[in-house]
C-alpha cells in the first residue's frame, strides 16, 4: 500500500539563508534544514548574488531536510517557494542567468530613481501601484540597467525575482506572483501588469522581460526531472509559486483576520509593519512611500511601511557598552547585555528621551531620506547608559507608530514575529507605543509556512485560504497583552515630539550629507575649480 502524502515543504530563501521546512497537513512543523546565503556588496553601492550558487543552496537545502524527515520524497504532497523581495534576477537564452543577481539592497540605481521621482506619471504610478519608488525594486533597477547597463537587458529574455528564479530551476516554467507583479509594474486593484506604471519607469520598450503572473494558491507545475534529480525529491511533486516573503511571514504570523483593527509586525533586524485590508479601503499617504501587496486571499492586500532599522539599532547600542568594557580587558557577550535591558528599562524614566531609530544610513517608511541619520533629543548631564537603551527601544516602538499612522488607524490588536517578539519588554513597549494589544505566535518559521499554506490551498488539503488559516495560523496566537493605560497616554505625547523633530531634522540631515559628500570630493583629490566652487559656496558666493 502507497504510504500518503502527507508532507507540505515551504521553501524561504532570505538575503542570508534558504529554509527548507517541512510540515504536516495540519500545520505541524516536522523538519527544517537550513544553508547560508551569500552575496558580496560593493563600494559603488551594488549587492548582487550569484543566481547558479542560489539554485544550488536551494537544492542543498531541500536534500538535507531530507536527512530530517524520514521518507521525505515520497511523502511531499507539494512544494511551495517564497523568497526575498524586489531585486532583479535576469535569464537569457536556456534559462541560463545574464549574471549575478542585482540585490534589494543594491543601491546603484539611485541616480535613476531620483530621475523617475520627476516623471510626470509618477504619482499615477504610485496610486496604482500603492507603492513608493525605491532603489530596492526591479522597476528603478530595469530603468538604471537600460541607462547604464544596456548590454545586460541585451542578453535578457526574462526579469525575475529570487523565488521566480527558484521557482524556474525547479519546474522549468517562467513565472512570476501577484504580489510582486502589482507593486512594482501594476495595479494591486486588479493584480495585472499595468501600462501606465510601465510606461511611468520608462520600460515601455522592455515590457517583453516580464513573465507570466502566476497564482500559486490555483496553479501548480510538476517538479522537473532534472530538479528532482538535485534536490532528492519525486519528480512530478506539484511546486506552488508563494508571494513574496514579507506577506507569506505576516500570513504565517496572522496578519489576516475575519475582526477588523489587526496589524502584523516583523521586529527583527529591520522593522516590517502592516495591515491587512479589502483593496479598496488601501489609504495612501502624500509622502508616496510605502508598499500594498496582494495576499492569496480574493480581494485582500496588505499594507506596508518598512523600517530600514529595527533591532540593529539595539545592537548598536548594546556595542557601545561591548566596546568600553573591552577597554579594561573583557568583552562580554550579547547574551550578556541582552540579559540586562530589562533591568535598564526598569532603572529608567519612560519617554524622557527622543530617539531616532536611523542607525542604517536612512530611512524609507513612513517617509524615504537617504540623509535620515539615528540621533538622540533631550540628552542631559543626568542621564545614564539605561536611559539611553530606553530611548533606542522606544524608539523602535515609536518608529512603528509612525508607519501605522501613515497607514490610517492604529491597530486593534498588533501580531508579532521576528526576534524581538520574544522580549517581554519590547513588547509592552510596543504595546503602549500603539495603543494595541500585542499577540506572538508560536509559530517558528512564518515565511516557509505562509508559503506552504498556498501550496495546502492550492492541492485542495484546504477549501480556502480562511479555512487553511483557521488550523495553522489562530491555534499558535498567544493571548493578548494589554497596554499600560498610563503608559500609553504618556506614549502618545511623546509621539508628537518625535514627529516633530523628525519633519525639524530633516534639513540638518540633507546639510550634513553634503558636508560629508564635500569631504569624500576633497580625499578624492578635486580640481582646484571645484576647491574654488566648495569655497565659493560657504561663503555665499
Amino acid at each position: 500500500m502507497a504510504e500518503r502524502a502527507d508532507v507540505l515543504i515551504g521553501i524561504d530563501a532570505g538575503t542570508s539563508v534558504i529554509k527548507a521546512v517541512a510540515f504536516d497537513l495540519a500545520g505541524r512543523q516536522l523538519g527544517a534544514a537550513a544553508v547560508a546565503n551569500t552575496y558580496r556588496e560593493e563600494p559603488d553601492g551594488s549587492a548582487v548574488q550569484s543566481m547558479d550558487r542560489t539554485w544550488t543552496d536551494c537544492a542543498r537545502a531541500l536534500r538535507e531536510l531530507g536527512d530530517v524527515v524520514d521518507g521525505l520524497a515520497r511523502r511531499t504532497a507539494a512544494v511551495a517557494v517564497t523568497g526575498q523581495g524586489d531585486g532583479t534576477w535576469l535569464v537569457g537564452a536556456g534559462d541560463r542567468p545574464v549574471g549575478d543577481a542585482w540585490l534589494w539592497l543594491d543601491a546603484r540605481s539611485a541616480p535613476t530613481v531620483r530621475r523617475l521621482w520627476a516623471h510626470p506619471l509618477e504619482r499615477a504610478r504610485f496610486e496604482r501601484t500603492g507603492t513608493g519608488l525605491n532603489t530596492c525594486q526591479q522597476g528603478a533597477q530595469l530603468a538604471h540597467m537600460a541607462a547604464r547597463h544596456p548590454e545586460l537587458l541585451a542578453r535578457a529574455e526574462a526579469a525575475l525575482h529570487c523565488k521566480d528564479w527558484l521557482h524556474l530551476c525547479l519546474t522549468g516554467v517562467r513565472a512570476t506572483d501577484p504580489s510582486e507583479a502589482s507593486f512594482t509594474f501594476g495595479d494591486f486593484r486588479t493584480r495585472a501588469y499595468d501600462d501606465t506604471v510601465i510606461e511611468a519607469l520608462g520600460l515601455s520598450a522592455r515590457r517583453d522581460l516580464l513573465p507570466p503572473i502566476l497564482d500559486g494558491t490555483t496553479t501548480t507545475h510538476p517538479l522537473s526531472r532534472e530538479a528532482a534529480q538535485a534536490t532528492g525529491l519525486t519528480e512530478g511533486t506539484p511546486v506552488s509559486l508563494g508571494y513574496v516573503d514579507m506577506v507569506m511571514t505576516a500570513l504565517g504570523a496572522g496578519v489576516f483576520a475575519r475582526e477588523p483593527g489587526v496589524a502584523c509586525s516583523t521586529v527583527g533586524s529591520t522593522g516590517v509593519h502592516m495591515r491587512a485590508v479589502p483593496a479598496r479601503d488601501v489609504v495612501l499617504n502624500e509622502e508616496g512611500t510605502g508598499y500594498v501587496i496582494a495576499l492569496p486571499i480574493p480581494g485582500v492586500v496588505t499594507q506596508v511601511q518598512t523600517n530600514m532599522a529595527a533591532t540593529l539599532n539595539i545592537d548598536w547600542v548594546l556595542g557601545l557598552a561591548a566596546d568600553l568594557l573591552a577597554e579594561f580587558g573583557e568583552r562580554p557577550s550579547k547574551g550578556d547585555l541582552v540579559g540586562r535591558i530589562e533591568g535598564w528599562l526598569a532603572r529608567s524614566e519612560p519617554g524622557a528621551l527622543l530617539y531616532h531609530p536611523y542607525i542604517s544610513a536612512g530611512e524609507r517608511g513612513p517617509f524615504i531620506d537617504p540623509d535620515a541619520r539615528a540621533g538622540f533629543v533631550g540628552l542631559s548631564s543626568g542621564h545614564r547608559y539605561p536611559d539611553l537603551v530606553r530611548a533606542v527601544v522606544e524608539g523602535i516602538a515609536m518608529a512603528a507608530r509612525d508607519c501605522y499612522a501613515a497607514m490610517g488607524d492604529m491597530p486593534r490588536e498588533l501580531r508579532l514575529t521576528g526576534g524581538a517578539a520574544r522580549s517581554r519588554a519590547l513588547r509592552s513597549v510596543l504595546a503602549a507605543a500603539t495603543g494595541a494589544a500585542v499577540r506572538t505566535s508560536a509559530r517558528e518559521e512564518a515565511g516557509a509556512a505562509g508559503a506552504a499554506m498556498m501550496a495546502a490551498v492550492a492541492i485542495g488539503a484546504f477549501p480556502t485560504m480562511d479555512a487553511c488559516i483557521d488550523t495553522w495560523v489562530t491555534p499558535l496566537l498567544g493571548a493578548a497583552e494589554a497596554p499600560d493605560a498610563a503608559l500609553a497616554v504618556r506614549y502618545a505625547g511623546v509621539f508628537e515630539g518625535y514627529r516633530q523633530a523628525r519633519l525639524g531634522l530633516r534639513p540638518v540631515w540633507n546639510h550634513m550629507a553634503a558636508l560629508r559628500s564635500r569631504t569624500v570630493r576633497l580625499d578624492a583629490g578635486p580640481e582646484p575649480a571645484e576647491l574654488a566652487i566648495a569655497a565659493g559656496s560657504e561663503t555665499g558666493n
